[in-house]
């Protein structure tokens, strides 16, 4: 088992290495080895110590944060640290680890630096049993791909999801958002333990029900049907609460 991860920052504004400083003196198994102010500053010390993590800002001064990714060799784990969401999907085709938006709270710091500690240490070890679904219940929010764009949508705000052909539309407290994927795809991302399929065409949040009664819910205004299929299932989900 590691009992640490060594880690760099790469930052070039001081108040947030201040800030991922403190953050990391707090955590047991995270082991601060040094500070620079861009990759370039950093390159000669990661060949020679291989971090096992990085925290990696995106705009810097000469090599963005991005493009140094790909020249990583070996690549440790990154997580990626910066205040523009719009850089998220080209993040994860890099397969960071994690991207934290900034200003982020130290209680989201840890389960990101938590969940990949977790990850390093099962590395190798015999697989027993499914992973437990309780972690994924702690899921804030999920990235959803709308147009050129992958948007970010915090999971405690989705009411329902309505099936649109092709397209779900995702009714959330203050809009509306379609997006391009299957409703096996978006259970794979949601906490199982919140949402419940009630229908062919039709995921609601479970604790946003307000009344059923029979084989309807209400949830606010809206009126969602649950079918036969679904039936069985989603009342053993509500009596199991």
């Amino acid at each position: 088992m590691k009992e640490k991860l060594s880690c760099y920052i790469i930052d070039d504004e001081p108040l947030a290495q201040e800030i991922l400083e403190a953050y990391i003196a707090k955590v047991p198994f995270l082991e601060l080895k040094a500070i620079f102010l861009s990759p370039l500053e950093a390159a000669g010390s990661l060949d020679k110590d291989c971090p096992d993590l990085l925290f990696l800002d995106i705009n810097m001064p000469d090599l963005d944060g991005l493009s140094f990714i790909p020249m990583l060799n070996p690549k440790p784990a990154i997580i990626l640290t910066t205040a523009y969401d719009h850089f998220a999907l080209k993040a994860f085709e890099l397969e960071v680890k994690d991207y934290l938006l900034k200003p982020f709270s130290f209680e989201r710091f840890y389960k990101g630096v938590l969940r990949l500690y977790q990850e390093q240490n099962q590395k190798g070890q015999p697989e027993t049993r499914e992973p437990a679904p309780a972690s994924k219940s702690e899921q804030e929010y999920i990235f959803l791909k709308v147009g050129h764009r992958l948007q970010k949508v915090a999971t405690h705000d989705i009411l329902f999801v309505e099936g649109m052909k092709d397209y779900l539309r995702i009714h959330t407290r203050g809009e509306k958002i379609m997006t391009l994927l299957s409703f096996a795809k978006l259970e794979e991302l949601l906490p199982l333990a919140e949402f419940a399929r009630v229908h062919r065409s039709f995921l609601v949040a479970v604790n946003k029900i307000d009344h059923i009664e029979k084989n309807r819910i209400r949830i606010g205004d809206q009126i969602i049907p649950v079918s036969d299929s679904y039936a069985d299932a989603f009342h053993k989900k509500i009596r199991g609460l």
